[in-house]
Formats: structure tokens, C-alpha cells, sequence
């Protein structure tokens, strides 16, 4: 899963990629706009054009190593009529719509004919949708701020906790590089992210 792909393989990469990051943002941004932030909306990020939500570094990281980040999507919490609950709602949905879109190409394979799935880039390009994703889902729950698994804790860390704990924001990058450097990371996504892939896929296309 971590090794570096070829060519190929980044090729077909390459729109599961910027789908991956794409929808995980809009999600947010739709969510936040559904609970009454105009934020997302007048900042242009409620699309699905890739170019208002790439991150380069994040999207580079995705295709190669196949988890990343996108450009997050700003949102104004004042908006909330409930804060603690909304900011969770609104950092889950990323990751919902990740998982969400792995779950339904596992699906859309498994109703696929046989002479389709023998063909390379069609089987490949499915592996690299549900992989990609899952990878994308699971990255982000890493409760190191500013990912999102920092902010579902939200609704259960006290108050104190919590702005002692979202100081850790201007650190953020330099711990997860940490983790990275030391194999923290893959050694805790690898388990879950196959984990997943085996209950998405159909058992006679695992790879994994």
C-alpha cells in the first residue's frame, strides 16, 4: 500500500486522487452550508472542480503514498446553532463521503460482467478508487489537529481540554511528520485500511 507505483499505476491514480480529495471537501462545505454557514458558499468551495479544493503537497501525497490531505474548506462556527454537535457533523462528513464512495464502487463491482473486470486499467482503476478513499478516510481520523479525527472529539473533550488541546493546530504538521518518520502512521492505517478494503471488495478481487 505504501510502496511508490509506477507509472501506470499513477496514471490511473490520478482521477481517484482528485476525486478523493474533492468530494471529501465539498462534503464538508455542504454540510456547514446545511446547518446554516454561508461560509463555504461564498468562498467558492461548494463544487466539484478539483482546482477549489487541491492542496499540491496533500494531492502528491495521496498519489504516492496513498493517504494525504485536501485544502480544508473554511467554515465560521458562529453559524451553529449548536457548535460542539455541528463541528462534528460537519469534520465527519469528509470522511463519510470517503468511505461512502469506496462502498459504492465495491458494490458497482460486484455487478460487474467478468470480460470487463479482465481488462488491466478497468480493474485497477476500481482497486484505486476504494484504496485511495479508505486511505483518504482513515488518514483523517488521525485525532492530530487540524485533521478531522481531532475534531470529532469535539462533543466529548471538556471544555478546558479542548482549547488546551486545539493549541497542538500550530504543531500539527511537525507531529504528524513525526509519526510518518517513525512508521506510526502506516503501521496503525495498514491493519484499517485493508481491514475496510476486505469488507468493501468482493473476495476474488482482493489485492491486498
Amino acid at each position: 500500500m505504501f510502496g511508490l507505483p509506477s507509472m501506470p499505476i499513477l496514471l490511473l491514480s490520478l482521477p481517484a486522487v482528485l476525486w478523493a480529495i474533492t468530494f471529501h471537501e465539498f462534503c464538508h462545505g455542504y454540510v456547514s452550508y446545511r446547518l446554516g454557514d454561508p461560509t463555504p458558499e461564498m468562498r467558492g468551495r461548494l463544487t466539484l472542480n478539483p482546482l477549489a479544493h487541491l492542496d499540491p503537497i496533500g494531492a502528491l501525497m495521496l498519489l504516492l503514498f496513498r493517504f494525504g490531505w485536501a485544502k480544508p474548506v473554511p467554515i465560521d462556527p458562529r453559524y451553529y446553532k449548536n457548535p460542539r454537535r455541528d463541528i462534528f457533523l460537519v469534520s465527519a462528513a469528509g470522511v463519510t463521503g470517503n468511505l461512502l464512495t469506496a462502498l459504492l464502487v465495491g458494490i458497482i463491482a460486484r455487478f460487474l460482467p467478468l470480460f470487463i473486470l479482465r481488462n488491466f486499467a478497468v480493474i485497477m482503476f476500481i482497486q484505486l478508487m476504494v484504496i485511495i478513499n479508505i486511505g483518504l478516510a482513515v488518514f483523517n481520523l488521525i485525532p492530530v489537529p487540524p485533521l478531522d479525527g481531532s475534531k470529532l472529539l469535539y462533543p466529548i473533550l471538556p471544555r478546558k481540554v479542548l482549547q488546551k488541546y486545539f493549541m497542538l493546530e500550530r504543531y500539527g504538521m511537525f507531529i504528524l511528520i513525526g509519526l510518518l518518520f517513525f512508521g506510526v502512521v502506516q503501521a496503525i492505517m495498514g491493519p484499517v485500511v485493508g481491514f475496510i478494503y476486505h469488507l468493501v471488495m468482493p473476495g476474488y478481487l482482493w489485492i491486498m
